[in-house]
């Protein structure tokens, strides 16, 4: 059975690094929304350059905007998928609920990440982003002279990266997608995963909430 998940957390709260894990773990595809609006802009194509304005000032993109690259991408997938830090609001999730329901589809779970403010603020001056394959995680992760531990390329700080960014993006987070959260939570499929742990041991808690959901599918 192939999953549909979405991972859900504050910026910072290792949802590329986890997402990218727990897809390559259970063989699903994955989609960072940030991750493909940084590749749009570093192409120059039409919806990156719309994209970047947003981006730098550490809002959210339009729906407007982001819906269509995300249907594209979701309708090029037979299988199953991982998305991350996506949907982002309200006006998203029922976007992608009526995807889902034109396609004949179902969401899984929705799996959230929590770490407290003052932890986030440290990861985030610690971050790196390897421009090559997109990987993201602590300076500490990296190899020798900088580079990346997936495709040894030369990985560094984000642009976007910076208090003010990370503060505006927090306060973003909290006003549009913890409804999300909420709305999940009240639907009962949710599940909540203390992420501040070491990443191998978050890596497993979401294993095995996965392999729950996995169980449950097949029992319905």
């Amino acid at each position: 059975m192939s999953l549909r998940l979405i991972l859900l957390g504050p910026p910072a709260s290792g949802k590329g690094t986890q997402g990218r894990r727990l897809a390559e773990d259970l063989g699903l595809d994955y989609l960072s929304t940030g991750a493909l609006l940084r590749e749009a802009m570093e192409e120059g194509s039409a919806a990156g350059e719309e994209a970047r304005p947003y981006l730098e000032r550490g809002d959210y993109v339009p729906d407007a905007l982001m819906q269509p690259l995300v249907e594209r991408w979701l309708g090029e997938r037979q299988g199953g998928w991982i998305l991350d830090g996506y949907p982002r609001t309200l006006a998203q999730d029922d976007a992608l609920r009526a995807w889902l329901r034109g396609q004949g589809g179902r969401l899984d779970g929705v799996i959230e990440l929590q770490v407290p403010k003052q932890e986030l603020v440290r990861r985030i001056e610690r971050r790196v982003e390897c421009p090559e394959c997109r990987w993201s995680g602590q300076r500490g992760e990296l190899n020798g002279a900088g580079r990346c531990p997936e495709c040894g390329g030369l990985a560094g700080p984000r642009a976007d990266d910076t208090l003010d960014n990370f503060l505006s993006r927090h306060e973003q987070f909290v006003r549009h997608t913890m409804p999300i959260i909420e709305r999940y939570a009240a639907d009962d499929r949710l599940f909540s995963c203390d992420a501040t742990a070491p990443v191998d041991a978050v890596a497993e808690r979401l294993l095995a909430i996965s392999e729950r959901l996995k169980r449950h599918g097949q029992a319905a």
